[in-house]
């Protein structure tokens, strides 16, 4: 017989669907990122080589997001019981 707990299992399965929908998510929106830019480097090449490099601006603010999606995805640590708990009790405390 299997000692292996079928709630737990199921939790432990839940989590890394999570995590794999988030990590293709991130791809995607990386893909988006790349060839958006991409686009606006080659209007700003063909309208304007030797003018302001005005793509800088989408590339900078939209990096942003993708790094914090990155961060999400790649470091950022699963909320754990203790942290749950511990915002139960201030939301209890808080009325």
């Amino acid at each position: 017989m299997s000692n292996v707990d079928p709630a737990r299992d199921t939790e432990l399965r839940d989590t890394a669907i999570k995590r794999l929908k988030k990590r293709r998510d991130f791809h995607g929106h990386l893909l988006v990122y790349v060839l958006v830019n991409a686009f606006l480097v080659v209007i700003w090449a063909v309208t304007s080589p030797d003018g302001f490099f005005w793509p800088i601006f989408p590339i900078v603010g939209w990096g942003i997001g993708v790094v914090m999606n990155a961060w999400d995805v790649y470091f950022a640590q699963d909320i754990g019981e203790r942290e749950i708990q511990r915002e139960i009790d201030h939301m209890l405390h808080r009325r």
